[in-house]
């Protein structure tokens, strides 16, 4: 008789074994990648003359630039909670319509990166805007603060969206019927069961947000608003000052770290599973009635904000100058992008495959140091991490400046984490007796791996790969400060005409990103689906 148990029975281990060496090649790697170009970031900072560094350290702009950032971080976070939380209440524990629908519209967004949901704010307004050649109605272009916080948080809350609706369909509604039970009044259930039960979506979708707004560029430059990326990236492009430039970078990689360090201190010591046993208990869907309307509205009004906008947008300014003409240069810019992204997505792939391996097959310290270093360039704002790929290829590596295989090493450094999940689930799944018979019968370790374990990660590996060449197609940071001259991929395309106010000229880039991303909100669907299917299965 199976019973659902809060925790597993232990399972008898087999004695540690020391790793062959081969599976360190690749951790060894990564680490060498990863640090490397942050100690050449170090290096050109320390140049800074030791009467200067007060002066550059001190700077009341640096004041300034901590806290535009710090604002615009929280801005997004609490706006992305306003949206997410409502959203995955009403799809997950409502008798609202139509959820699958629903689910989609809350993803599609993803579709639309920062850079492009700024191109669409900023055509809204102007002489030469939607508002003004529509209706008559000459309203300033999106801009600063608000501009940039309006465009990351449409973008970024399907991230907490799915969090908190995976942790929704997940918490057993037997303890809310335990709390009402006892007294407790809808309002007290909610704060006192199910949002403590809420806390790792949250914290861990916070954490991708904040990440994210951190290392953002490109919305934040198209809307003008003074932050450390900003601040790097004119700093860098104006070759004013490059040591400058460098503290920015660190001060930027502090600024990131809080979040992370944050988050731990945040689960550290917390549970949130069942503890008795039984099936959980089926949800109780709580019935809108007179309240149907204000929830359609709210969805009209977020969907309209997220999706129509940006399509909406993208329309009209096809239609003010034919696209046609300008197909063969997309066409270019699609073939530049994805001649990056492919290998990258091949190499990450390759990469992760050993270091997933070693941390399931061999868990150690050393395996767990290796598994965590690759969430470090993940966490890396994209813009500090470019610059330090400069100055290191500019210092030790001078064939590798502004070169394609440099662009490949950062996407593979930025990404490499997105790789390691897909595989890491399909590991789990694959019984190491396979590997152990296949040995038995005269394999080497290698080819038993070959022969029965590969065949079980093909799908994990395929998902990895399309995940990494999808968000490496829509990549600016790294690709703006990386790319060869004259590599002009899709994101530098559209982040060029739209800082230069060609938005008709950028509209054709623009709607190919959303068109392509768009498989990466379908494979994102299709995994989770598939994952939330085995888990109920």
């Amino acid at each position: 008789m199976a019973d659902s148990l809060a925790h597993a029975q232990p399972v008898a281990r087999r004695p540690a074994q020391s790793p062959p060496w081969y599976l360190l090649i690749a951790p060894a790697a990564v680490a060498v990648s990863m640090l490397l170009p942050l100690v050449y970031l170090v290096i050109r900072a320390a140049e800074a003359d030791p009467s200067q560094l007060a002066g550059i350290l001190l700077r009341p702009r640096n004041l300034l630039l901590l806290r535009n950032t710090i604002l615009l971080t929280l801005g997004v976070l609490a706006t992305t909670t306003v949206v997410a939380v409502p959203l995955a209440w009403l799809v997950v524990r409502t008798d609202l319509p139509a959820k699958r629908v629903v689910t989609l519209l809350c993803v599609l967004p993803l579709s639309v990166p920062g850079y492009v949901m700024a191109f669409a704010l900023l055509g809204l307004g102007g002489n030469m805007g939607f508002m003004a050649r529509v209706f008559g109605i000459a309203m300033p272009r999106p801009s600063g603060y608000w501009g940039a916080m309006i465009a990351l948080s449409l973008y970024c809350f399907p991230y907490l969206f799915l969090g908190v609706r995976s942790s929704l369909m997940g918490l057993d509604a037997g303890m809310e019927e335990s709390a009402r039970s006892l007294g407790y009044s809808p309002r007290a259930v909610v704060l006192r069961v199910i949002l403590p039960h809420l806390r790792p979506a949250l914290v861990s979708g916070w954490l991708i947000v904040a990440i994210y707004v951190l290392g953002d560029f490109g919305a934040i430059a198209l809307m003008r608003y003074e932050v450390f990326s900003y601040a790097i990236y004119t700093q860098y492009a104006g070759a004013f000052d490059r040591v400058y430039a460098a503290w920015l970078s660190l001060m930027l990689l502090g600024l990131a770290l809080v979040p992370v360090v944050l988050e731990g201190r945040l689960l550290r010591g917390a549970r949130f599973a069942r503890t008795g046993t039984g099936v959980a208990r089926r949800t109780r869907m709580t019935l809108l009635g007179r309240w149907k309307p204000l929830a359609l509205a709210f969805l009209a009004l977020v969907f309209t904000a997220s999706i129509g906008l940006p399509f909406g947008m993208l329309a009209y300014w096809l239609t003010l100058r034919s696209p046609w003409p300008e197909l063969p240069r997309v066409a270019r810019a699609f073939l530049f992008s994805a001649g990056a992204a492919a290998p990258a997505a091949i190499l990450a792939v390759l990469v992760a495959v050993p270091i997933v391996y070693l941390r399931v097959r061999y868990p150690s310290r050393l395996s767990r140091a290796a598994d965590r270093i690759v969430y470090v360039g993940y966490a890396l704002p994209p813009l500090a991490l470019a610059l330090a790929m400069v100055f290191f290829s500019l210092r030790a590596a001078r064939p590798l400046y502004q070169s394609l295989p440099l662009l490949i090493t950062a996407y593979v450094i930025s990404f490499l984490a997105l790789a390691t999940g897909p595989i890491r689930a399909s590991l789990l799944q694959a019984p190491h007796r396979l590997e152990e018979a296949a040995r038995s019968l005269g394999c080497s370790p290698l080819e038993a791996f070959g022969r029965t374990v590969v065949p079980l990660l093909r799908r994990g590996m395929l998902a990895s790969m399309v995940l990494v060449f999808v968000i490496a197609m829509k990549e600016l940071p790294i690709t703006f400060l990386l790319a060869p001259t004259g590599y002009l991929t899709l994101s530098v395309a559209v982040f060029s005409r739209t800082s230069e106010a060609l938005l008709a000229e950028a509209a054709p880039y623009a709607a190919a990103i959303v068109l392509f991303s768009s498989l990466f909100v379908g494979l994102l669907l299709k995994y989770e689906g598939r994952k939330t299917a085995a888990e109920s299965g």
